[in-house]
């Protein structure tokens, strides 16, 4: 291993254990290709970096992040849908497709990227799939900003704002420790397969559901996303939230995306935040309840 990878760790773990992480890595790439070296170099990088940062699985941060991670995903697989259904909806209404044109075929493409890596994330695949998410919302943000770029569109380039939380949103599972990534819930490749067939066409399906003389509203639509992204991260996810601080970083990646959806606003954003509140407080009183067998607080 070059001494440069090295230099990247903290100098007391790099004096305890940095003969085992170079043991470890040239028995990795020995005689492998050109990308395996390059993979197991970026583990390499980031786990370093996740033990500078001190959000390594010995770490109260990487615990942290371990137990939001999948809500975060969630979170970002949700957003996506809803914007895909969202365009598809107003298109066939309309009957005019605005989003016929490269830039907006490549955002679609970027969304619909975004969909399949948090649904395969949460469906078992954690790193592939989070690192999948991410790549669709760093294009997505990459079309703004050239959609945004004078004479590109009638975008105004203060909608700019809103590309730097979704970003920062689909990041945060990156931080999440290998050792402490999510079980797999779906284990069998076949299965993955149908859950992944099954997340675009059921996007088609709620975005034709206007058609249909149903009024859906984008709130409907942004919850019934949210509920079905909640159901896929299931119990494991919800099992890692003992506290009502994670209770609140948990949450806050849906209240973000949502005011970026239009359905949390100043008219929503206060029943929201006390609805959050009060089912924070449960949690901390469910939790004190449960670690303590006399019941006292």
């Amino acid at each position: 291993m070059s001494l440069r990878l090295l230099r990247l760790y903290p100098a007391d773990f790099r004096r305890a254990f940095g003969d085992e992480v170079a043991e470890a890595y040239r028995e990795a790439t020995e005689g492998a290709g050109p990308i395996t070296r390059l993979r197991e170099a970026a583990d390499i990088v980031a786990h370093a970096l996740r033990l500078r940062l001190g959000v390594g699985s010995a770490h109260l941060g990487g615990r942290l992040f371990a137990a939001t991670a999948p809500f975060a995903l969630a979170a970002t697989g949700a957003y996506a849908a809803f914007l895909l259904a969202s365009t598809l909806n107003l298109a066939y209404v309309t009957g005019r497709p605005d989003v016929e044109t490269p830039l907006g075929y490549a955002m679609n493409g970027f969304s619909v990227l975004t969909l399949v890596g948090a649904v395969s994330a949460l469906g078992g695949r954690f790193a592939v799939g989070a690192r999948t998410a991410f790549a669709g919302v760093t294009g997505s943000t990459v079309c703004f900003v050239i959609a945004a770029l004078p004479g590109a569109s009638d975008m105004p380039s203060e909608h700019l704002a809103y590309l730097t939380p979704p970003l920062v949103i689909a990041a945060l599972p990156l931080l999440c420790p290998p050792d402490l990534h999510p079980p797999r819930r779906i284990r069998t490749t076949t299965g993955l397969v149908a859950l992944l067939l099954w997340a675009p066409l059921s996007v088609v399906l709620l975005g034709l559901l206007d058609a249909g003389g149903l009024g859906m509203m984008p709130l409907w639509r942004f919850a019934v996303t949210v509920a079905a992204a909640l159901a896929l991260a299931g119990g494991p996810a919800l099992s890692g939230i003992r506290t009502s601080g994670r209770f609140a970083l948990a949450a806050a990646p849906f209240l973000a995306l949502g005011h970026f959806a239009g359905v949390v606003g100043e008219d929503t954003a206060p029943p929201c935040l006390v609805l959050l509140a009060a089912t924070g407080l449960a949690v901390r009183l469910w939790r004190r309840r449960h670690s303590d067998p006399a019941g006292h607080a």
